[in-house]
């Protein structure tokens, strides 16, 4: 079965946080008994008990084994292919709010559509606990979005970007173009949705990077029109 990579294990120890002893759950969870990196009952064993601790290295074992259900409906369920940190963002995803969410959300349907580029803005829609906007959660989102579109070229699968030196996909997704445009673009970014510092250039990143593709498929049909 496929394993969540590196960046997707340290996200989601990043936003679940770690706790030796076991402690009630947050506002979204009250009286559920949380311990490790988010390991609940519902996860299945090891049991949480009132009282209980445990290890950084057991609470990553645990960790790792509650992924396997995600990790395993992930495979399941997305009918495209994925890179690593697409597969890893998902896992992220399904671990936070389940497999029954994501099995009927709109992200699952317009992805195994093909719609890759709509995943980042369809994570942002997932925000609420309990009817109400939650900071937290949209960070976290947002972290998932730029973990979707770290590392690769994302494109609907009716596209094949071409990536030869010269071409133009190389030129809109080169280091130097995509990370001038994020340092310029995070400021504006912080100041629309209010998130500032790694926040604020995260979500940069994905507006970049979803306009460059806009960009190219724009070019790409005049290209064609023209053939």
């Amino acid at each position: 079965m496929r394993k969540t990579n590196k960046s997707g294990i340290d996200l989601i120890k990043q936003w679940e946080g770690l706790y030796l002893t076991a402690y009630h759950g947050a506002a979204d969870r009250p009286g559920l008994l949380t311990i490790g990196y988010g390991h609940t009952d519902a996860a299945g064993p090891p049991k949480v008990y009132a009282g209980q601790k445990i290890t950084e290295k057991e609470a990553e074992a645990i960790l790792r084994n509650d992924l396997s259900g995600c990790e395993a409906a992930v495979e399941r369920l997305v009918k495209v292919e994925l890179n690593d940190n697409q597969f890893a963002a998902l896992v992220s995803f399904v671990f936070n709010v389940g497999e029954a969410n994501f099995r009927k959300s709109g992200l699952l349907r317009k992805l195994n559509a093909g719609d890759y580029g709509s995943v980042p803005s369809e994570l942002m829609k997932w925000t609420t606990a309990n009817g109400k906007r939650v900071q937290g959660l949209a960070n976290r989102r947002a972290a998932e979005g730029g973990l979707w579109v770290k590392g690769g070229f994302v494109s609907s699968q009716y596209v094949e970007p071409d990536t030869k030196p010269g071409s133009v996909t190389s030129s809109l997704t080169k280091p130097e173009v995509i990370g001038t445009v994020v340092s310029g673009s995070g400021g504006l970014v912080a100041a629309v949705s209010g998130a500032t510092g790694p926040i604020g250039y995260a979500l940069a990143a994905v507006i970049v990077i979803a306009a460059a593709i806009a960009a190219y498929l724009v070019i790409k049909h005049i290209r064609d029109r023209g053939a």
